[in-house]
């Protein structure tokens, strides 16, 4: 499996298969390059406009912005109800975790998810081995709460995502105040905007991606 990060909360993993799945597509007009490769699946967490660009991207992908259970392009994708603010969405309205079961592994995307994770949720999810986190604050959950919310979920692979860099202007923190929080020992920075994964580690490792450039 390959998972390349083109910024903000914007992943795409192209399963062994071929098939590619889009997360959360920007405009470009928040910094990041525009995303230039076709995908066949997208997934939408909510809509606001750094979320939900699909009229930026080539081709005719099917879209997913619900919740419940689906079966598209033989991949089994679940979305999730969940909230964008600690305030019971009176700020910033809904969101909707995603599972994505891909080559057997249960990928979750967490969109802008506001508050650590419910019991409900955590059912809801099961077993996650690759967690894509916000962890920026400010619109989402904080670096704290974005570090127990990795201590819900239990994944090997943790890919922290909605956070400051040098092309983003959104008042939101660096990835460094999350990272800090674990052993130095679990942090990788990955040195490039694509990552290649065979097998899980066997203890929990925060991958942190450069955005494509």
């Amino acid at each position: 499996m390959k998972i390349k990060w083109w910024g903000h909360a914007c992943f795409a993993i192209t399963a062994q298969n071929g098939t590619v799945i889009l997360t959360d597509p920007y405009p470009p007009t928040i910094g990041y390059q525009p995303i230039s490769e076709p995908v066949d699946i997208v997934t939408v967490s909510h809509d606001h406009f750094d979320h939900n660009a699909v009229e930026e991207l080539k081709g005719e992908p099917k879209i997913m912005k619900t919740a419940g259970k689906h079966l598209v392009e033989g991949l089994e994708i679940t979305g999730i109800e969940s909230l964008h603010d600690d305030a019971g969405g009176t700020k910033r309205g809904r969101n909707l975790i995603f599972t994505l079961v891909i080559d057997g592994w249960k990928i979750v995307h967490l969109g802008d998810q506001g508050i650590t994770l419910t019991p409900s949720q955590l059912e809801a999810i099961g077993q996650a081995d690759i967690a894509m986190i916000p962890v920026g604050g400010t619109y989402t959950v904080d670096a704290s709460k974005a570090y127990e919310i990795t201590q819900q979920l239990n994944s090997k692979v943790v890919l922290p995502m909605h956070y400051q860099t040098d092309v983003l202007t959104f008042d939101i923190a660096p990835v460094s105040e999350f990272t800090k929080l674990f052993a130095h020992s679990q942090v990788k920075t990955v040195g490039s905007a694509e990552l290649q994964l065979d097998t899980l580690p066997a203890d929990q490792v925060v991958y942190v991606l450069e955005y494509v450039k």
